[in-house]
C-alpha cells in the first residue's frame, strides 16, 4: 500500500509539472516537437477543435491500446496520469486562458517547453508509467523492436510531428521544434539514467563482521565475499563486494570512516543494478 500511494504521488507530482511545461510553454509558441500534445497543437490550428479536447480523445484511443499490448499495471497508472493531464489542461485552459506567449523570446520559452515535459515523461517511464498518447507508441516500440532506450523510440516516434509542422507552420517553429525533439529525447534518457545510477562498492578488509552487519542490518542490502591475500603484506583478507543506493554507499562510507576501520574502499557508478531490490530481470 505505502509503495501504491508513492507511485500515485509521483504520477500526481510529474504530471502537473508535465501540464504546466505543455500549456504555459509548448502550446502559446506552437511548438509540436513530439507526442500527442505536438500534434494537438497542429489540429488546433488547422481546425476548430482545440488542442485540450484533441488531447483527450487521441489519449483515450492510445489508452485501449496501451491495455490490449502493455499490460494491467501500464494502464491503469498510464490512464491516471493521461486523464490527470487532460483535466489539467483544460482546466488552465478554462481559467488562465493564454492569447500569446509569456515572454517575447522564444527560446526561452523553448527551454521549459524541452525541460519540464522531459523531466514529467523521465519520471513517469522509471515508474512503469507514461502520460499516455505517442508515449504508448513509443513504449510498445522499446518492447518489440531492438529499440532499448525510450528516448530514441520517441524521437522516432514524434519525428512525423515535426513533418507536418513544416506546412501546417513556418520554417522557424519547425527548426524549434525538431530542436526541442532532439534534445527532449536525449534529455529522458539523460534522466532516467541518472534516477538509476548506483554504486557498485569493493571493500577489501581484515575484518568482515562490521562492515557486513551495517550492510544487512543498517542498509537492508546484502553483499558477497570472498577470501584474499594481500600482495604487500601477504596477509589474510576479506573481499566484499556491493551494490548500493548513492545514499546508501555514503552511509557505508561515513561508516567505514568513523568506525576507522582501516579498509580499502573502491567505489565506481554503475547505469543499472537487476536483481533482488532492485529492477527485475
Amino acid at each position: 500500500m505505502k509503495h501504491k500511494i508513492q507511485s500515485l504521488i509521483m504520477i500526481t507530482l510529474s504530471t502537473f509539472i508535465m501540464a504546466v511545461g505543455v500549456y504555459f510553454f509548448k502550446f502559446p509558441d506552437n511548438f509540436c516537437f513530439g507526442g500527442i500534445t505536438g500534434f494537438a497543437t497542429v489540429v488546433a490550428k488547422v481546425t476548430p477543435i482545440s488542442a485540450s479536447n484533441f488531447t483527450f480523445i487521441a489519449n483515450t484511443i492510445l489508452l485501449v491500446i496501451g491495455f490490449i499490448f502493455l499490460g494491467k499495471s501500464f494502464a491503469l497508472k498510464t490512464t491516471y496520469a493521461s486523464m490527470l493531464l487532460s483535466v489539467l489542461l483544460v482546466f488552465f485552459e478554462k481559467w488562465m486562458p493564454l492569447t500569446k506567449p509569456l515572454s517575447n523570446e522564444p527560446m526561452l520559452d523553448l527551454i521549459f517547453a524541452i525541460a519540464l515535459p522531459a523531466i514529467a515523461s523521465a519520471l513517469l517511464f522509471n515508474i512503469g508509467a507514461s502520460s499516455g498518447g505517442t508515449d504508448v507508441i513509443a513504449m510498445l516500440l522499446k518492447k518489440y523492436t531492438n529499440m532499448k532506450d525510450i528516448g530514441i523510440a520517441l524521437f522516432a516516434t514524434d519525428l512525423a510531428m515535426i513533418l507536418v509542422a513544416c506546412f501546417v507552420f513556418d520554417l522557424k517553429t519547425a527548426l524549434y521544434s525538431f530542436v526541442g525533439l532532439a534534445v527532449k529525447s536525449f534529455m529522458i534518457d539523460d534522466i532516467i539514467t541518472t534516477i538509476n545510477l548506483r554504486k557498485s562498492i569493493t571493500i577489501v578488509c581484515d575484518d568482515k563482521e562490521p562492515i557486513c552487519s551495517f550492510i544487512t542490518a543498517k542498509l537492508n542490502r546484502s553483499a558477497t565475499i570472498t577470501e584474499g591475500v594481500g600482495a604487500y603484506t601477504n596477509g589474510k583478507k576479506y573481499i566484499i563486494f556491493t551494490s548500493l543506493s548513492r545514499t546508501q554507499a555514503v552511509e557505508l562510507r561515513n561508516f567505514i570512516h568513523d568506525q576507522d576501520l582501516q579498509a580499502f574502499v573502491s567505489v565506481s557508478s554503475t547505469s543499472e543494478v537487476f536483481g533482488k531490490g532492485f529492477h527485475s530481470l
